[in-house]
């Protein structure tokens, strides 16, 4: 597979600020499994996302992906906020790991069961529960066992209370706070279990996201979704999630449902050394939401392989430069930029960094730009950060004059052109 430089295409200073983001056209793809060669002029800036034609989806909500590389596969109002009912759960128990990780709570650390978990999300709630028992005292790693694989929405209230005092603390200053951290940007949450609330919304681009995180980032936790069951207080209760017992290679993660929401769920499986993330939304029986993601799930593992479109560390284009030594800079991935692409080489793939600028100097090595967004077929199907690969010092006054003046004159016609 050859790629081949084109020249970069900017937006710039305004009087020497920063006005918007720009997409340089720099890498266009010589795809040698079959696939066509665009032209990298062809604008694709905003492309709207499709569905990809050979995937019939039944959810009203819907993503897949491929976890190693982030590659989207399919989507289907992947942005729309919906209730994520017990789903929700993922972010609740993403909070723990990290708090466990930063040695803020120990597993051993003991919360305990207050009436107010036991009413809400208890025996009384005649909602999933773990069964805990009013003012009895149960270790974090026992309530993460009973949020994850028995769903149990006393567990999840206990936790929120023994870490922030309070749950509605815990949704707004703990898992709203950690979500934006983790860049996702549109979910809301008003308690920390996913029964029914106007403030509880997420994408299911966002859980997917949050899935990943999850399985990339903590995989000594991650193993508990697949355990199979859990006994608390002499109740022996299964996991939930009936892709455990009928797809080769599933191992997590959590359903859920409310009358608002509708039937969901977020899985994930390994097949031949690759995982998949599928997460579906507003189905109107647990069935279907059983028979959705596990088709969905299958028509990726069958239909797609991974492709390595560039190198770590390979240089991918330059960036214009602001007032340096050089007018531009050199830009590299510091991870491989892979991308899943249909088996039958029939993908189109426009690769380009998109990035704000020029960049002024001086530069350090090492400087995340923007990102190198892959699209397929139309669709974003893959974004990666990139570095400068090199040091770009500051340039002379008359160099810094120079660009100053351009820039003005840039951000005149464009002004003009607004206008028009």
């Amino acid at each position: 597979m050859a790629f081949r430089l084109i020249s970069l295409r900017y937006t710039g200073f305004t009087a020497g600020v920063l006005v918007r983001r720009m997409i340089a056209a720099a890498l266009v793809a010589s795809l040698s499994w079959g696939g066509g060669l665009y032209a990298a002029n062809q604008s694709v800036q905003g492309a709207k996302k499709t569905e990809d034609v050979g995937f019939d989806g039944d959810a009203p909500t819907a993503i897949l992906i491929e976890a190693s590389s982030g590659s989207v596969l399919f989507e289907k109002n992947a942005d729309e906020l919906r209730a994520p009912s017990s789903m929700m759960k993922l972010m609740t128990a993403e909070v723990v790991f990290n708090a466990i990780k930063k040695g803020d709570v120990k597993l051993t650390d003991e919360y305990r069961i207050s009436e107010n978990a036991w009413r809400k999300g208890g025996a009384p709630s005649g909602t999933s529960t773990m069964f805990a028992a009013i003012n009895s005292k149960v270790s974090v790693d026992d309530l993460l066992h009973g949020a994850i694989i028995q769903s149990g929405n006393d567990a999840c209230i206990a936790l929120a209370e023994g870490i922030a005092g309070n749950e509605r603390i815990f949704a707004s200053d703990f898992m709203t706070k950690r979500a934006r951290e983790l860049g996702m940007t549109k979910s809301t949450f008003a308690n920390s279990n996913g029964l029914p609330d106007p403030g509880n919304k997420m994408t299911v681009r966002e859980l997917g996201m949050l899935a990943r995180h999850i399985i990339l980032d903590f995989p000594e936790f991650y193993k508990l979704f697949g355990e199979k069951e859990f006994t608390w207080n002499k109740i022996r209760q299964p996991n939930r999630n009936p892709l455990l017992n009928s797809m080769e290679g599933a191992d997590g993660l959590k359903t859920g449902y409310t009358k608002e929401g509708g039937y969901g769920m977020v899985g994930s499986a390994v097949q031949n050394g690759t995982r998949l993330i599928v997460v579906v939304n507003g189905l109107e029986d647990s069935e279907d939401r059983a028979t959705e993601a596990k088709k969905m799930l299958e028509w990726g593992f069958r239909n797609f392989e991974s492709r390595t479109l560039i190198a770590a560390d390979q240089p991918v284009g330059y960036a214009k430069v602001f007032g340096g030594d050089s007018r531009s800079v050199k830009l590299v991935a510091k991870e491989p930029v892979k991308v899943m692409v249909h088996k039958n080489g029939s993908d189109k793939l426009i690769a380009r960094i998109v990035y704000s600028g020029p960049v002024r100097a001086p530069i350090e090595a090492g400087q995340k730009v923007g990102v190198v967004r892959v699209w397929r077929s139309g669709a974003i199907a893959v974004e990666t950060p990139v570095y400068t690969a090199e040091a770009i010092g500051t340039g002379s006054t008359v160099r810094r004059a120079i660009d100053g003046a351009s820039e003005l004159v840039i951000g005149m016609f464009r002004a003009g052109a607004e206008k028009l």
